[in-house]
């Protein structure tokens, strides 16, 4: 369990059913700053850096647990939607339930 900062653009959180939410809103996220023409580390000069949108991603011990539609994450995603997404998977151990419920939130 606990948080993990991820270079002023996120975090990750670990749960006790043993998997981790990525929320990320850097120039190489889905997300309001998302900019591929960004310098690497843009993140990483502001004190602090901020969007109105943000990418969700899950993990288990195998690793990235796919749960968009042709997609690995969910991006442009609300703070009221990756609150939603929190509560889901911290409370889950059966994937295909969570990737159900995940997309019962139209994100």
């Amino acid at each position: 369990m606990g948080f993990i900062a991820t270079e002023n653009k996120g975090f990750r959180m670990n749960f006790e059913n043993g998997l981790t939410i990525s929320v990320q809103w850097g120039t190489m996220n889905y997300c309001e700053k998302k900019n591929l023409g960004a310098k690497y580390k843009d993140e990483m000069k502001k004190p602090i850096w901020e969007s109105t949108s943000a990418e969700i991603g899950v993990f288990n011990d195998e690793g990235l647990v796919p749960i968009g539609d042709g997609d690995d994450v969910i991006g442009w995603c609300s703070a009221d939607e990756v609150a939603k997404a929190i509560k889901i998977v911290s409370s889950t151990k059966d994937l295909d339930k969570m990737k159900s419920k995940i997309k019962k939130l139209n994100i």
